[in-house]
């Protein structure tokens, strides 16, 4: 997508891989948002960190340097949100080095072009990416930021200069402590040395610093410019301005020593470059970072603990090798890493998804390797809901991850890690049964770190207070998806018990009598304990229970139970609570009345329904009571307009905005005490919704849905990178996926080795269509025209057995497709 003006007053692009931290690429091309520690601060500013320009002409005379950054956009205000804050930094460097003039910039995460509109007599532009390939989880877990610059003379005469890469050394850093310059009282002791060879790089190290020092480790800047010099230590833009107009020493090692307590050194490289008239230069510069210790830096969920000096190192999973070598080896894989980028950012832009569809599911990849999910150093998975900011200052903090860890309710909803990298999403599964599950079969919603600790049994947890139910539900769902997903069958038998024990648990405590229907207090993702009968919880029971029956089968278990179980709760709970027009909620007079919606009309009331889809099993509820539901929903709780709306609790859509409310009361009915967060829009319930409505061919209420989520998210007033709810870069969002897999049809089994396409109409373009799809061991490109399937495999390799196109079978027979050998596949006889 291109944006330009005011869309880029918010836009920050998240550059870092899979649980290594990130920077972001602002609107106007500098960097902010520094989270290298992957420790979440939106607000961490690493100054004197730049990229600069020196041009300069025989005749006519000129020679001018300019800050490779656009001026900064004025804050917008938006409620709950920062990803507008320019640093206080970037506004002093801009007083030392006149900005290039405005910018553009065209981006699909994680990939970005920022164009400089300039005066100066060459062209100049910056591309800038981390690598994303999906089911590499190695290859898109590089702490590794790589940037090409441009440089084009439309000219009729040779202009030459140098392109200047400055890097603060932040090693020691914390991540949140406010630095003045090159002043914090974290720093002492920093070093920068020179390191050359095919690419000339700075080595910022800090060898004061014990091993175990959450701030140790290591920072690389380096260029593959012939004949780069480097301007190792500096305290002040100016000093590394004048080296840049000509001046630079070349000597390398340490100049003048480690850095003073309480102050580091900056360091920068300087890229000559010569450009004849009508030619082009490409210079390319990186960073890379080393931060291996990472320790429970937050707080945990349940009682209070005292753990004396404990500190509880984690480590993380990526820094097996310090930045020096992680910068050799991205360098050395530099152009086939760029490749596999392009080609899934491609695969996605240039399918036939409508509109910005392409684009805006790309950004889907920057939930998951946002500071919300880390890595251990023995590899486990852990995420938190989301990265604190302004949106929960009022109550844990700015800084860090919101709601430790694992929260089952919330990541019910997340769909894009077990696509792009299953085995990333199944370790979570295995952590909640081998760590998490009590020997009674519940499984708490959060666990605690590091693992072996005692878990959440038996005491008061928070967010609810007791397990959350729909949780527990979801782990049963998420099991059976494992295995779609190419977990196997011997994974599925080891976790069988698991998943019978926390069943019966479920059936125990909530459906004693076997009626088929849960009732009682039944915690939720909604922070509160639901009461009575309800679709919310129903639909994801009723999916679990039909989950349950096909594992059972695929293990040749007996099922009958499960479906006994299924069709009678099925059938009372649409009888129970379908008004006709949606899916209500009765309590009984003994159940508790507040914080329930009753008469409402609840968003999620269909949760269950979307898994079901999602993992073909059918219809848990009629057919068409659920197309009636999801229209009522879309009629009643979607709204534009929020300038007079009045806000319980937290906005997340105000003014001209369009947003779907949690749950609405349309024909009267409202609580004194409604169902906690209802006058709020969440946009992972806006994807689950709207996908769950193109499921259903309701595609025009799924893009009113839509088209009000982007339009909020437009990097105008918010970030297209960063949905925001209980905290940034939230993991609800990751919902998303199921509206590329929904739009596109698209179904995968590793049981059955099946590929199914059936793109909606929208999706189309005539008789051709062309999606992208994520199949367990590869993933591609599916090309349909009038006469035949084109299936191109562009990593790893696909395993078929069979293709469905539209509701046929195609003659496939078992086929390994390997990149470069597409599979073709006739539709006619």
């Amino acid at each position: 997508m291109r944006y330009t003006g005011d869309n880029l007053r918010h836009f920050a692009l998240p550059l870092g891989g899979l649980g290594t931290g990130t920077l972001a690429l602002a609107g106007n091309g500098a960097l902010r948002q520094w989270q290298l520690h992957n420790l979440g601060n939106h607000e961490g500013h690493v100054p004197d960190s730049f990229f600069a320009l020196r041009v300069s002409r025989g005749e006519p005379p000129y020679d001018d340097i300019r800050l490779l950054q656009g001026p900064p956009l004025e804050s917008s205000e938006t409620p709950l949100v920062s990803d507008d804050v320019v640093p206080p930094g970037e506004h002093t460097l801009h007083e030392v080095l006149k900005p290039v003039g405005s910018v553009t910039v065209e981006a699909v995460y994680p990939q970005a072009r920022v164009s400089y509109e300039t005066d100066l007599p060459v062209d100049v532009s910056m591309e800038v990416f981390n690598p994303l390939v999906p089911l590499d989880a190695d290859a898109s877990s590089q702490p590794v930021v790589g940037f090409t610059f441009t440089l084009h003379n439309p000219g009729a005469v040779a202009v030459h200069g140098s392109l200047g890469g400055a890097l603060q050394n932040s090693v020691g850093w914390d991540g949140v402590t406010p630095i003045d310059g090159v002043s914090c009282g974290l720093y002492g002791g920093n070093t920068n040395r020179v390191r050359r060879g095919s690419w000339t790089s700075l080595v910022m190290e800090n060898v004061s610093l014990p091993a175990e020092h959450p701030g140790a480790g290591q920072l690389v800047i380096s260029t593959d410019a012939v004949g780069a010099t480097a301007s190792p230590q500096w305290t002040r833009p100016a000093a590394f301005v004048t080296d840049l107009a000509g001046r630079p020493t070349s000597r390398a090692g340490v100049v003048s020593g480690p850095s003073a307590p309480g102050t580091t050194w900056n360091g920068g490289l300087i890229a000559p470059y010569t450009v004849e008239p009508g030619e082009t230069v490409r210079v390319r510069f990186l960073i890379a970072w080393h931060f291996p210790n990472r320790y429970v830096d937050f707080h945990q969920f349940g009682p209070r603990r005292d753990y004396g000096h404990t500190k509880f190192w984690l480590g993380n999973a990526y820094a097996k090798v310090d930045a020096v070598a992680a910068a050799d080896a991205f360098i050395a894989r530099w152009d086939e890493l760029a490749q596999a980028t392009t080609a899934w950012t491609r695969a996605l832009v240039d399918s036939s998804l409508p509109g910005e569809a392409g684009h805006r599911l790309a950004a889907l990849g920057a939930d998951i390797r946002s500071p919300t999910v880390f890595r251990t150093a023995e590899g486990t998975v852990h995420g938190f809901e989301g990265v604190l900011g302004r949106s929960t200052e009022m109550w844990a903090g700015r800084y860090g991850g919101s709601c430790p860890l694992n929260c089952t309710h919330v990541w019910n909803y997340e769909q894009t890690l077990s696509r792009l990298f299953p085995e990333l999403e199944r370790n979570m599964r295995d952590t909640e049964y081998d760590v998490m599950q009590a020997p009674s079969g519940y499984i708490p919603h959060r666990v605690l770190a590091p693992t072996y600790l005692k878990q959440l049994w038996d005491v008061v947890i928070g967010g609810p207070e007791e397990p959350a139910l729909d949780g527990m539900l979801g782990t049963v769902l998420k099991t059976y998806r494992e295995v779609r997903q190419g977990a196997g069958l011997d994974w599925l038998a080891e976790r069988w018990p698991n998943v019978v024990l926390l069943l019966q648990h479920i059936r125990d405590k909530w459906d004693p009598a076997g009626t088929g229907v849960l009732r009682g207090i039944q915690p939720s993702t909604h922070d509160i304990d639901l009461s009575g009968v309800n679709s919310f919880m129903g639909t994801l029971w009723l999916a679990a229970l039909r989950a349950a029956e096909e594992m059972a089968q695929l293990l040749g278990e007996d099922a009958k139970a499960y479906r006994a179980l299924f069709e009678a709760g099925s059938t009372a709970y649409d009888e129970l609570l379908f008004t006709g027009e949606y899916y209500r909620q009765v309590l009984s007079a003994e159940d508790k009345q507040e914080f329930q919606w009753g008469e409402g009309c609840l968003a999620d009331q269909l949760i269950g329904q979307w898994w079901a889809h999602q993992l073909d099993l059918g219809y848990v509820l009629p057919e068409d009571h659920v197309k009636t539901a999801l229209r009522s929903v879309v009629r009643h709780n979607l709204r534009t307009g929020f300038a007079d709306f009045e806000h319980s609790y937290r906005v997340f859509a105000d003014g001209d905005d369009t947003g779907l409310l949690m749950c609405t009361w349309p024909h009267g009915g409202r609580p004194a005490v409604p169902t906690r967060y209802c006058d709020e829009v969440w946009t992972g319930s806006e994807y689950q919704v709207a996908a769950h409505c193109l499921y259903e061919g309701l595609t025009d209420e799924a893009f009113a849905i839509l088209d009000g989520l982007w339009a909020r998210y437009d990097g105008t007033r918010r970030n297209p990178f960063n949905p925001i709810e209980c905290g940034d870069h939230y993991i609800r969002n990751a919902a998303g996926w199921s509206v590329l897999e929904a739009l596109a049809g698209y179904h995968y089994s590793a049981l059955t080795r099946t590929l199914t396409f059936a793109p909606l109409a929208v999706a189309r373009n005539g008789d051709d269509w062309q999606v992208p799809f994520v199949a367990g061991t590869g993933w591609g490109v599916a090309r349909c025209t009038a006469d035949k399937l084109v299936l191109t495999c562009h990593s790893g390799h696909l395993d078929l057995h069979a293709v469905h196109v539209d509701g046929r079978s195609l003659g496939v027979d078992a086929r390994v497709v390997v990149p470069g050998s597409p599979l073709e596949v006739p539709l006619t006889a």
